[in-house]
């Protein structure tokens, strides 16, 4: 009798069987190991939860294909089985239905692979049975020359809460870049486990750190940003507006600036506009002698001042004043 063992489910003939038509037989299995290198495209019902692909014994069937496609309309992820589950071989699965919902796939009660909508995985079906198991086959995938992507873009990661990196593996010393998803930093750094050795860090608010020496070749430019008086206060944050400059509209007094972080230099240029305005101080501003300049009270006319803070004060390290603005 025949029998279906094989892992594209192809007839094998009992010896002695079908005297005078396995021809027959043998055109069907060589048409069914053709389908078996081809494209294959499965409908899963409308938003259902659970699909079964069963590879037909010596027939037709979509799901025997290298490539299958699955399509349909999904409002949630559904777990696609494919049997018989002791059957062993490697799949190109693509996800093409519609709705934004993954689907799982699954041969047994073992691991199984989730596929995102619009993508494309590799999935080998391991055939153990009840316990069978679906696994990555690219996972931890290793190339030994170089890799070209056509497309404009590269994702790494699944939108899990995860690190992920690139690891740069040099001969005498690594190097990664990563993203460090506790502290929702882009980092790059020594070694290669992300917040290891951090040499750069970008946050959310795309604010740079960079613990080490940092040596420019050319002068650095540090973006003038305006800050303006409100109810006769100015508002200044030290790390967004290190290079400060306000026109004044007011008799206002500068508050103690946001953001204070030791070792910080910020500077201001008081702009004098058509009307002379006066200016006060905070008191965490540390002047010379303990003692607030009079800003100069002409119209259109300049003064520069610059900080250090010390961790509890901003002391002055620099003024001029009276300066002409044109």
């Amino acid at each position: 009798m025949a029998t279906y063992v094989n892992n594209l489910r192809l007839k094998e003939i009992a010896t002695g069987d079908e005297s005078g038509t396995w021809g027959t037989s043998t055109n069907t299995n060589l048409e069914l190991i053709g389908e078996a290198l081809g494209i294959g495209t499965e409908a899963i019902t409308t938003n259902a939860d659970t699909h079964t692909t069963t590879v037909a014994d010596g027939s037709a069937d979509a799901g025997r294909a290298m490539y299958l496609k699955y399509t349909g309309t999904l409002d949630s992820a559904c777990t696609i089985t494919i049997g018989p589950n002791t059957m062993k071989r490697v799949q190109i699965i693509e996800n093409a239905t519609s709705g934004s919902q993954n689907i799982i796939i699954s041969q047994g009660s073992g691991a199984n692979v989730t596929i995102a909508a619009g993508k494309v995985a590799i999935v080998q079906l391991d055939g153990a049975g009840a316990g069978a198991a679906v696994l990555d086959v690219l996972t931890d995938l290793q190339l030994s020359d170089s890799l070209t992507l056509n497309g404009p873009t590269l994702t790494i990661g699944d939108a899990t809460a995860e690190d992920t990196k690139i690891v740069f593996d040099g001969n005498a010393q690594d190097y990664y870049v990563g993203l460090d998803d506790s502290a929702d930093d882009l980092v790059i750094g020594l070694g290669s486990a992300v917040g290891t050795t951090p040499a750069i860090s970008v946050d959310e608010n795309q604010f740079v750190t960079m613990p080490k020496k940092v040596t420019a070749s050319t002068s650095a430019n540090i973006s003038q940003v305006a800050i303006t008086s409100s109810s006769n206060a100015v508002a200044w944050d030290a790390r967004a507006a290190a290079n400060a400059y306000h026109v004044t509209t007011e008799n206002t007094t500068f508050s103690a600036p946001s953001n204070a972080v030791e070792g910080a230099i910020i500077s201001v240029e008081i702009a004098q506009g058509g009307t002379a305005r006066t200016i006060a101080w905070n008191t965490v501003f540390e002047f010379a002698a303990s003692t607030a300049p009079t800003i100069t009270a002409t119209a259109n006319k300049t003064d520069i001042l610059a900080f250090r803070y010390n961790g509890s004060v901003w002391q002055e390290i620099g003024r001029v004043q009276n300066l002409a603005q044109t």
